[in-house]
């Protein structure tokens, strides 16, 4: 039975840790910006961050300041990752696009096309964190808890993973929405209620 640990959000220039407000900045005019401000708050070493879009740089922020606070060991290999959104990488594509639609101007960059995926962002972590577990990104119209829930208990109960990453990062052209969530086994008192459907909607509403 997996249970869960802790949980993050970052929405609205918004840092929140199992519901505490850690870091806010509302001067902060895009995601981009707010981005590189939260990574430098929390003196996060990782140069490799700044080559990240921006969508992979909010997974990837809202990961590390849940992961760096769940003190519990894991074992590396039996992580999962289990991510989705509403519109997979459009803002990405959408440059990307526009690198190679001007003939006069064709500038296509691999360094953008490679986040044309939306499970690129899983990669990061993953190597990151050496998470070497099942993993998968699905794509819904909006956060889908019962789904979520569904897939990653079922990949416990078939023994592919003894914890889990989970959760929804969002971005469109006007907003951005990170909620993740970690899952571990055993029924321990000081942990959040079960991995179910009803109770990662409550975190994921609480917010």
């Amino acid at each position: 039975m997996l249970q869960i640990t802790a949980y993050c959000h970052i929405k609205k220039n918004k840092v929140y840790l199992n519901g505490k407000l850690l870091y806010e900045d509302s001067g902060a005019d895009s995601l981009k910006t707010f981005a590189v401000k939260v990574f430098r708050h929390f003196k996060f070493k990782y140069p490799k961050f700044f080559k990240m879009d921006e969508i992979s740089k909010l997974g990837f922020l809202a990961a590390e300041i849940l992961l760096s606070n769940t003190v519990e060991q894991i074992v590396n290999a039996d992580v999962g990752i289990v991510f989705s959104n509403s519109q997979s990488t459009l803002v990405t594509d959408k440059t990307f696009q526009e690198s190679i639609s001007d003939r006069e101007n064709f500038f296509p960059s691999p360094s953008v096309f490679v986040y044309t995926l939306p499970n690129i962002m899983i990669g990061e972590i993953s190597i990151r964190n050496k998470f070497m577990g099942e993993n998968a990104f699905f794509i819904f119209e909006r956060f889908n808890a019962e789904y979520l829930c569904n897939h990653i208990n079922l990949l416990n109960s078939a023994g592919k993973l003894t914890h889990c990453l989970g959760g929804w990062v969002d971005q469109s052209a006007e907003d951005y929405e990170a909620f993740l969530y970690f899952t571990s086994p055993g029924e321990k008192e000081n942990l959040l209620p079960g991995h179910n459907a009803e109770e990662v909607r409550k975190l994921y509403e609480l917010i």
